[in-house]
């Protein structure tokens, strides 16, 4: 298959708002794979690349080469081209780096560059995330969507389960099951705005009743003596927490998944500032984090997935010692809920999280059976361009505009600006991030509102949320300010535009 074809797709994709037609596109594109351009079409179609790491950024496909005059680009070829890429290490890297960027978007015609350039910096916008990627699965191979989706929360890639439902069916995802080693996209929490509704949304009745730590969301395995920890975005950090590594060895089994989280905490027990705990999936620091475990996904050869959140409770009873599994109620008294919630808070924590104890562990969907409850609002949001600062913040970038994600376009719709909350160590590091995003490096100084590549993910607090006309989405939060900046999410997993209606008509 041709890279033109791909970019044709794309186009026609970005093209409509309607779902079922970028649905119908992706599903005629992902048809005419040959089986082994499948994953790279499928990646490609979502606006990603296979390679993790390419080490090539916005300035590196900042100047290209003159154009090619007519396609001849194969796609296996740019996966080939890319692993190169990828591959190039040591002395003389940047140059050999520059040579093949240059061989790559040499052959590439004016079109073709553009997408590649889009592709390598995260720009590609068609409104084909995950979920429609899917559906087009779905319907290019004739397999149930349930069946599809499920497989790839197992397997942790929809380009894999591409592969096996386009050239085996139905009959071939059967074998996704959970693998112990093997992560898969963890459950997700909904939110809702106090904890009546939190219950209420759960089911009612008696529900479980978690603290929210603010920590790093980890996923551990273990099958016999392999150990294997990952992040939410399946990222393997194994190395970086021996601290997790040394408790799971402590467990008393020989396999097992478990779901928590690991949080650096001060002496007294309170939880530090979340950049520490962060900053150990990124570095090696003198931070040290405690893991707590809140769900075990599988035990000694048994798959608890699909076994009730009570069921899963009491084998995380049974096996975690209670130092290292999260604090806990579980009630239907709304009196007792609040008074752990207040206790919750008053440990220094963000909230709780409600959880319906019928419920099977739905990985990688966010639905009604988890419900967070934070009573200081906040939301995970997009920046999509800055402002220079005057007065005392001259010389640094430091209004930011605010955007949630759109799932049916792939864009941003943005809910307002805001200043507040920085510090001037805040100030200082925002105006390096973004001057290394800004859309227009050359002419950065040149405009009062610096746009910027839509990538970094900043979690705002706010008090409300009011119809506005300034904004396309009809909505403005109210007292918007910084609480920080999120380098463990990707712009793909901000809060969409839907789940701030949800709180709006929630007030």
């Amino acid at each position: 298959m041709l890279l033109a074809d791909i970019v044709a797709s794309s186009r026609a994709v970005a093209a409509t708002r309607s779902r079922k037609a970028k649905v119908a596109a992706l599903a005629d594109a992902l048809a005419a794979a040959a089986p082994d351009e499948i994953e790279t079409v499928a990646s490609y179609l979502a606006g990603s690349l296979r390679q993790r790491r390419t080490g090539l950024g916005w300035r590196g496909v900042a100047d290209l080469p003159p154009p090619a005059a007519s396609p001849g680009l194969e796609v296996l070829e740019v996966h080939e081209l890319f692993d190169r890429i990828s591959a190039i290490a040591g002395s003389g890297s940047q140059a050999a780096r520059r040579s093949a960027v240059a061989e790559l978007f040499g052959r590439a015609t004016a079109d073709e560059q553009a997408w590649l350039r889009g592709i390598v910096t995260g720009a590609v916008r068609q409104g084909a995330l995950d979920a429609l990627l899917q559906e087009a699965v779905a319907a290019a191979s004739g397999v149930p969507l349930g069946v599809v989706r499920r497989s790839a929360m197992l397997a942790g890639s929809t380009p894999v389960v591409a592969l096996a439902a386009l050239t085996g069916g139905e009959e071939a995802l059967a074998g996704f099951g959970l693998e112990v080693g093997r992560p898969v996209l963890p459950m997700l929490a909904s939110s809702a705005p106090d904890l009546p509704a939190a219950m209420a949304k759960a089911g009612g009745g008696e529900v479980a009743v978690d603290v929210k730590l603010d920590g790093i969301r980890i996923q551990v395995h273990r099958s016999g003596d392999t150990i294997r920890v990952v992040t939410r975005s399946l990222d393997d950090i194994t190395a970086r927490l021996p601290e997790v590594v040394a408790v799971a060895r402590e467990v008393p089994a020989a396999s097992f998944v478990l779901d928590g989280e690991a949080i650096a905490l001060d002496e007294d027990g309170r939880p530090r500032p979340f950049q520490e705990t962060a900053s150990r999936t990124a570095m090696e620091s003198g931070v040290e984090v405690t893991p707590y475990f809140f769900d075990v996904l599988h035990l000694d050869g048994a798959d608890l997935l699909d076994s009730p959140g009570r069921e899963r409770a009491e084998a995380l009873e049974e096996l975690v010692p209670e130092r290292h599994r999260v604090p806990r109620l579980v009630t239907a008294d709304a009196e007792a809920a609040a008074g752990f919630l207040d206790s919750a808070l008053a440990s220094g924590h963000e909230g709780v999280v409600v959880k319906n104890l019928s419920a099977a562990y739905d990985a990688g969907r966010r639905g009604s059976a988890w419900v967070k409850v934070k009573p200081v609002h906040t939301l995970d949001l997009v920046v999509l361009a800055i402002e220079w600062g005057s007065g005392r913040r001259e010389g640094w970038l430091s209004n930011i505009h605010l955007g949630a994600r759109d799932p049916d376009s792939g864009g941003f719709v943005m809910l307002g600006k805001t200043f507040k909350g920085m510090t001037d160590e805040m100030l200082a590091w925002q105006t390096e991030r973004f001057t290394g995003l800004a859309v227009s490096p050359d002419t950065i100084r040149d405009h009062y509102v610096v746009e910027v590549r839509p990538e970094q993910v900043v979690e705002i607090a706010f008090d409300g949320i009011q119809r506005s006309s300034r904004y396309p989405g009809g909505m403005a939060l109210r007292f918007a300010r910084v609480v920080r900046y999120r380098d463990d999410k990707t712009a793909a997993e901000a809060d969409t535009v839907d789940q701030v209606r949800e709180q709006f008509a929630a007030r």
